[in-house]
């Protein structure tokens, strides 16, 4: 018989809406009057975007970039590969770069060094999610949520095999 994950809470709604407030007023207070361009890395970061923007009260432009490193596991292979480039061009532009977690750090790193050679005016990193015990290779966190912990953690847009990113809360994923 296989084992069914089980779920187990960690951060509520509530929390989740605090932070991405706290983390809107740090981004209104320093891009104001700039029109960034958003850079979302898809796909866990949809959710964190959608609310961020939502607070944010200035011009601004959303594109997207999508990378692959992971595939249906659990684990990075440490194989990244960019799958989706912006639309946008990203040269003289302020960029602030949308994820939703950063665990090993090579993902993030390796889009950061994309932005950088496309010759963006500034690079920033917006980041709900932090689990450092995984880190392998440091990343600059301009803004940052919370720090979670080495768990593997669905919901708000994260996800295992493509399975529980609708949920609105973040669970960490729990063999039972």
């Amino acid at each position: 018989m296989v084992s069914q994950p089980e779920l187990r809470l960690l951060i509520s709604r509530e929390k989740i809406a605090a932070t991405v407030s706290r983390i809107a007023s740090e981004v209104r207070r320093d891009y104001l009057g700039k029109n960034p361009l958003l850079l979302s890395i898809l796909k866990g970061s949809f959710m964190f975007l959608a609310d961020l923007v939502r607070e944010l009260d200035f011009p601004l432009e959303i594109d997207f970039i999508t990378v692959s490193s992971y595939g249906a596991g659990t684990e990075t292979s440490g194989n990244i590969r960019l799958v989706q480039e912006p639309r946008c061009p990203l040269e003289n532009r302020h960029v602030l770069v949308i994820e939703d977690i950063i665990d090993s750090g090579l993902t993030t790193g390796f889009i950061l060094d994309y932005v950088k050679k496309q010759k963006a005016a500034s690079v920033k990193l917006c980041v709900l999610l932090d689990k450092p015990e995984r880190r392998k290779v440091r990343v600059p966190i301009d803004y940052s949520g919370l720090t979670v912990p080495n768990k593997f953690l669905v919901g708000y847009g994260l996800d295992c095999a493509e399975k529980y990113r609708n949920l609105p809360e973040v669970f960490a994923l729990e063999e039972s």
